[in-house]
């Protein structure tokens, strides 16, 4: 059984914008984040956040650029992904655990239980 489908990824030129969603479903998460993955790269944290507390988490690379959000239910999260470049271009997959802390920074895949199927974003220069 899926609980997190990704949609929203596709191709765009450098500059461009795009929102990816994650719809939950039979369970409530705690803790919910994107990642992503480039060919011959490793799976890196994009953004994350508690959907409890509102605290929010981004990586470096894509601060002042990507913005992470939920929904009001809870159940939804997004990530506005605004100026996108090249090095943008990955398989994005949400992930989520249900419980509210883990032995793991934001950004290590070891800490949530549950992953999505993952949805491809392109950008070209």
């Amino acid at each position: 059984q899926e609980h997190l489908v990704e949609s929203g990824g596709g191709s765009v030129q450098a500059g461009g914008s795009l929102r990816l969603s994650c719809a939950a479903s039979g369970v409530t998460y705690k803790r919910m984040s994107w990642f992503r993955q480039a060919p011959g790269k490793e799976r890196e944290g994009v953004a994350a956040i508690n959907t409890s507390s509102d605290s929010l988490y981004y990586a470096d690379s894509v601060k002042g650029r990507f913005s992470i959000s939920q929904d009001r239910g809870q159940t939804t999260v997004y990530l506005q992904m605004n100026s996108l470049k090249p090095e943008d271009t990955a398989m994005y997959y949400c992930a989520a655990d249900p419980l509210p802390w883990a032995p793991y920074a934001w950004y290590s895949p070891l800490g949530y239980k549950d992953w999505g199927q993952g949805t491809q974003v392109t950008v070209s220069s």
